[in-house]
C-alpha cells in the first residue's frame, strides 16, 4: 500500500512538474535529467565541511547528516553519491547554479528568496535561526539590543535575508557585517575568542558548538522554525519528484528518525557549568587513566572514548568513589558484578576499568541480532545503568506498546514508563528509576563527542 501512495505521489509531482518550469533564472545552467544521472552512475552532491552536513569522522571515512542522507538518496537511484566541497554557501550556491552539480545538500534553509534562484526539494528538518553571544561579553535580549553590536554573519546565508527583513521592518539602526570569508562554524569560533560580539547560527548548529565552547550562549531567537530542504536547479522537476518519492519513504520507515537521532538525540539539553569543568577535568584527571582505557577497549572491542566518557559519567574519573549504594571505583561497580567479572578490588583504576569494558561488551553480546549498532550500543549502556532484567521489562512493555524494542530512539521514551505503576506492576522485575539509564545513555554521548573533539580522535 505504501509503494501505490509513494507511486501515485511521485506521478502527480511528475505530472505538476510537466507544467512547471520551476525558479525564472536565465543565468542558470540546464540540470541533468534523472535518466542522465542514472546513466553516468553517479549523483553529484554540493555540500561544505562542517558537523552538521559532511566530515571525516574518526575512522577517517566521510560522515555527517547531509552525508548520510544523500547516499540515502544515491542509493536509492541505483548510483553513487559524489560529493562536492564548496568552502562557502555562495560557493555552492554559485556551483549549484553553474550546473556543476545536481543538488545542493549543506544545511540549506529554504526561504523565498532562495526559492526564486532555485527549487527546493521536501523539508527533512526544521531550525530556528539563534543570535549567539558568549556569555560574558555582550548579551542583547532583543532586535532592538542588537544595534551597535559587532554582529558578523555569513554572507548569502538565511541569517543575511532575515536581518535584512527586520532592518526593513522597524529596526533602521540595526546593522551587521556578511563575510564570504568565514563560515557559522568559524564566527562562532570568533565569538567564543571574543574577536567578534554575535553571530547568528541555526539551532542545530549552535547545539553542536555550544559542546566545543561552552561559553556561548542564544540569548533570543532571531526567526521561527524554519524548513531544510535539498536546492536543485530550477527546470529539476523530475528530480524533485524522485527527491520527495524517496524523503517520503524514507520518512515513513523510521530512517530519518533514525538519522537524526545519531546526530542530534544528544544535544537537546545544555548543562555550560557541568561542561566547562569537564574540559579541564580532561587535561588534570584523564591523562592518569587514558592508557588504561585504551588498552580496555583494543581487548573488549569497544570505542575508546565511549568508555571513556562512560568512565566520566560513572565517577567523574575519580578511582574512590563510592555510592551511596555502595558501587565503588571508577567503572562504579557493585560488589556481585566486580566478582563475576574477576576483579578483586574495586578501587584499583586499572581493574575496575577492565571490569567495566568487559561488562558492557558482555550487555552488547546479549541483544539479538536484529539490534544494530549504534543501538546497540546504546542499549547495551542502559542495561549497565538499570540492569539487563528492567532493560528486558522495558523491551517487553515496547513491544506491547507498539514501538521497536531494538531502537534507542523509541526505547528511551519507554524507560521511563518503568516509574509509572500502571505499567510496572505487570512487569516481571517491577518498579525501576526509568528516566535514570535515558539521562545516562545522553550524558555520555556528550561526554564521547566533547572528549573526541579535544582529544582529536
Amino acid at each position: 500500500m505504501a509503494f501505490l501512495r509513494f507511486t501515485a505521489a511521485a506521478a502527480a509531482a511528475l505530472l505538476l512538474g510537466a507544467c512547471d518550469s520551476g525558479p525564472t533564472n536565465p543565468d542558470q545552467a540546464a540540470p541533468r535529467t534523472l535518466a542522465e544521472i542514472k546513466e553516468s552512475g553517479k549523483l553529484v552532491v554540493l555540500t561544505r565541511n562542517a558537523p552538521t552536513t559532511w566530515y571525516i569522522g574518526r575512522d577517517g571515512q566521510p560522515t555527517g547528516p547531509e552525508y548520510e542522507l544523500a547516499t540515502a538518496f544515491a542509493d536509492h537511484l541505483g548510483v553513487e553519491a559524489e560529493f562536492k566541497r564548496r568552502p562557502s554557501l555562495t560557493a555552492i550556491l554559485d556551483s549549484l547554479e553553474a550546473g556543476e552539480g545536481d543538488l545542493a545538500a549543506a544545511g540549506l534553509t529554504a526561504t523565498d528568496a532562495r526559492r526564486e534562484r532555485f527549487r527546493f526539494g521536501p523539508s527533512y528538518q526544521s531550525v530556528t535561526q539563534q543570535v549567539v553571544c558568549r556569555r560574558d561579553n555582550v548579551q542583547p535580549e532583543s532586535v532592538d539590543e542588537l544595534a551597535g553590536v559587532d554582529l558578523r554573519v555569513t554572507a548569502d546565508s538565511s541569517y543575511v535575508q532575515r536581518l535584512e527583513a527586520l532592518e526593513a521592518d522597524g529596526h533602521p539602526d540595526l546593522t551587521w557585517q556578511a563575510t564570504a570569508e568565514h563560515d557559522t562554524e568559524a564566527l562562532l569560533r570568533q565569538v567564543w575568542e571574543r574577536e567578534l560580539g554575535c553571530t547568528v547560527a541555526d539551532s542545530t548548529i549552535v547545539d553542536i558548538n555550544r559542546r566545543y565552547y561552552p561559553e556561548l550562549i542564544a540569548p533570543f531567537n532571531l526567526s521561527r522554525e524554519q524548513p531544510l530542504a535539498w536546492a536543485l536547479p530550477g527546470p529539476a522537476a523530475e528530480l524533485e519528484a524522485a527527491v520527495a518519492d524517496w524523503l517520503a519513504g524514507f520518512r515513513d520507515s523510521g530512517q530519518l528518525a533514525n538519522l537524526q537521532e545519531q546526530y542530534y538525540g544528544f544535544f537537546r539539553v545544555f548543562d555550560y557549568v557541568d561542561t566547562r569543568v569537564y574540559i579541564r577535568r580532561i587535561d588534570q584527571r584523564f591523562p592518569k587513566f587514558r592508557d588504561h582505557f585504551r588498552r580496555a577497549a583494543e581487548k573488549h572491542d569497544l570505542p575508546f572514548p565511549l568508555i571513556a566518557a562512560q568512565g566520566y559519567q560513572e565517577s567523574h574519573w575519580r578511582a574512590n568513589a563510592k555510592s551511596p549504594t555502595g558501587v565503588r571505583g571508577i567503572m562504579m561497580l557493585t560488589q556481585n558484578t566486580a566478582r563475576s567479572l574477576g576483579v578483586a578490588n574495586r578501587l584499583d583504576p586499572k581493574q575496575s576499568i577492565f571490569g567495566g569494558a568487559k561488562y558492557l561488551a558482555r550487555m552488547k553480546g546479549r541483544f539479538s541480532d536484529e539490534v544494530t549498532e549504534p543501538d546497540r550500543t546504546w542499549l547495551a549502556l542502559a542495561a549497565y545503568n538499570i540492569g539487563r532484567a528492567h532493560l528486558h521489562d522495558a523491551q517487553k512493555l515496547a513491544r506491547e506498546q507498539g514501538v521497536s524494542p531494538h531502537h534507542w530512539r523509541s526505547m528511551k521514551n519507554i524507560l521511563p514508563l518503568l516509574a509509572k505503576q500502571e505499567y510496572y506492576q505487570d512487569l516481571k522485575y517491577g518498579y525501576a528509576r526509568g528516566t535514570e539509564p535515558v539521562r545516562y545513555v545522553r550524558r555520555i554521548r556528550e561526554y564521547r563527542h566533547v572528549l573526541e573533539k579535544e582529544l582529536g580522535e
